[in-house]
């Protein structure tokens, strides 16, 4: 059962020029994206940079406000919240941060930062707020003593177990986990990733994971959602991203390391830049830098067609193409 529904979800950010600043054109950092996320299914969404995951995860979480289309949550459309309805929702829906510094308050104790939401939610007080904030700080892998201390006292994986404690208080069913492990080092990487993995198993969470290491994501999710310059072009099980492949996929997967120097085989260098989002080429967006290009990708868009649970927007690849 989906537990999030998205619908031609658009966010455009506008460029204001001239002498007065209006905005005359847009970045269309999200251009018609849809897709559902089930109950306690974790989505990896990875991609360039720049190609709008951070501002789709903004987006469901409503942090930033979509220009057009629709978001669903158990049932309700967020847009048509407002309030205490949005209050409540919104405690259910939490979001860990990229950089684990810049989102902790650098004046507030640990004990503040994590207690903070239970006060605005009402959830507990008194003692009973001092040993939640214990417990969730235990849960994450940090010791009660820390509650006093400031974030700068801590490592960055430190930072980043605190910012995901402060996401659990409220007890939240969605998180979106935006480049959560890209700013640590690689074997703070796995345990952080475990960890997700150990409370997704213990509290039932469903997770937007999103990243631009298609190694991570393939790891710690369930699907698989592949972006490019604010649409979904790829979509499948994780498992699967290597029976049917978008070019730009195949570009991505060639790019992961693989340690064993005799199963390398040929990367797949894409040529020239990302196109700009405000002036996006016409049909296929990934057509000027895509080898496989036909005449008709440069005019029609490629809607993304599914064969099973695995969708791909491709005019020469895809379900019943060769």
């Amino acid at each position: 059962m989906a537990l999030l529904e998205i619908r031609d979800l658009k966010k455009y950010f506008p460029v204001p020029s001239g002498a007065l600043g209006k905005a005359h054109e847009y970045v269309k950092a999200i251009d018609g994206v849809s897709f559902d996320v089930d109950d306690g299914e974790t989505v990896g969404l990875v991609g360039e940079s720049g190609c709008g995951k951070t501002s789709l995860g903004r987006c469901l979480v409503r942090l930033s406000e979509p220009t057009g289309g629709t978001v669903t949550f158990e049932g309700q459309e967020l847009s048509s919240l407002s309030g205490s309805a949005m209050r409540e929702k919104r405690r259910k829906m939490q979001m860990i941060f990229q950089d684990p510094y810049a989102s902790l308050n650098p004046r507030m104790r640990v004990g503040e930062i994590v207690a903070e939401g239970l006060t605005i939610h009402g959830l507990a007080r008194g003692n009973a707020l001092k040993l939640r904030v214990r417990e969730l700080l235990t849960r994450v892998g940090l010791r009660e003593e820390y509650y006093g201390r400031y974030p700068h006292e801590f490592s960055g994986g430190q930072r980043q177990r605190i910012g995901i404690a402060r996401a659990l208080a409220v007890n939240a069913k969605f998180i979106v986990a935006d480049e959560a492990v890209s700013a640590l080092d690689v074997s703070i990487q796995s345990q952080i990733l475990n960890m997700l993995l150990d409370l997704q198993q213990e509290l039932g969470l469903t997770y937007l994971f999103i990243s631009h290491d298609l190694r991570v994501v393939e790891h710690v999710s369930d699907r698989v959602a592949v972006m490019y310059l604010g649409k979904i072009v790829e979509i499948a099980p994780a498992g699967e991203l290597q029976v049917i492949q978008h070019p730009y996929t195949r570009a991505l997967l060639s790019a992961v390391p693989v340690p064993d120097p005799a199963r390398r085989g040929a990367r797949t260098v894409l040529q020239g830049d990302v196109p700009s989002p405000i002036n996006p080429p016409s049909g296929c967006s990934f057509h000027p830098r895509c080898p496989f290009a036909l005449k008709r990708c440069s005019e029609e868009e490629p809607r993304l067609e599914f064969d099973g649970k695995h969708g791909v927007a491709c005019h020469v690849f895809g379900p019943g193409k060769k």
